[in-house]
């Protein structure tokens, strides 16, 4: 790309300035790269931003309905387990509890994103007959297995990835940094579409429900502890992606 060009692209105000500061790095699942001079720059040539965005947006409207879906279905298996979802500190152990006392030792959510990053190893091993043998397919299902697997995989470090960079952050900045709560939301999202994406697994294949839902509520906690350790993560508003 030429000097001239890149003067042009920087300069096209159909571009939100930072929009890629706080995204995802997806750009292949974006519902924005028409407004992302980043990813004009990577695909001067051949795609077309705007047919992709509106793809890439029905696929996460269908994503978040299943994730609607998957919560409800968490409340009612757990009420028949005697637990209350919205209500899980008994659950949690001394090191967790001792760390919310104390921002600044707040690293032990790292840790826990960390342990769910290797969860999503440890489920996967073994697991080839989950593209060859789907069980009890349930009819409305709107997203592929292999598309939730994507979902899955894509953000099962990414998670770890922003909630460290929050937690830098707040630390170094003793809890004014506002890039801390950009990271920590960007990090609810990965988690959200996480529990979204395992929710889809169980719908094609029944037997491995117990073991989804314990992957489900472990993120649950995880995303629990994210909002309490940045309460200002979720109001939040990311450049071009929060913004109507």
């Amino acid at each position: 790309m030429n000097q001239n060009r890149l003067r042009e692209l920087a300069n096209d105000e159909r571009f939100v300035s930072g929009i890629y500061n706080y995204c995802d790095r997806w750009c292949e699942r974006c519902p924005q790269t028409g407004r992302c001079l980043n990813f004009a720059m990577e695909q001067e040539e051949g795609a077309d931003p705007e047919a992709n965005d509106i793809r890439n947006a029905a696929f996460w409207r269908k994503l978040s309905d299943i994730f609607g879906k998957t919560m409800e279905l968490l409340e009612e298996t757990a009420k028949q387990w005697g637990i209350d979802p919205k209500n899980l500190d008994s659950a949690e152990d001394e090191e967790s509890s001792a760390a919310k006392k104390d921002a600044a030792r707040a690293h032990v959510v790292s840790r826990a994103a960390e342990s769910y990053a290797k969860m999503v190893d440890d489920w996967f091993k073994g697991k080839e007959d989950l593209f060859f043998f789907p069980i009890a397919a349930v009819p409305d299902v709107s997203v592929k297995i292999e598309e939730a697997v994507e979902v899955i995989r894509w953000y099962q470090f990414f998670i770890a990835a922003k909630v460290m960079r929050a937690i830098r952050g707040s630390i170094e900045e003793r809890g004014t940094d506002p890039d801390s709560d950009g990271s920590a939301k960007v990090a609810l999202i990965g988690i959200d579409r996480s529990i979204a994406a395992w929710g889809v697994i169980p719908r094609h294949n029944r037997f491995y429900r117990e073991r989804v839902f314990e992957i489900i509520s472990f993120l649950n906690l995880l995303k629990q502890a994210v909002e309490e350790t940045f309460p200002g993560a979720k109001s939040f508003i990311r450049p071009g992606l929060d913004e109507e």
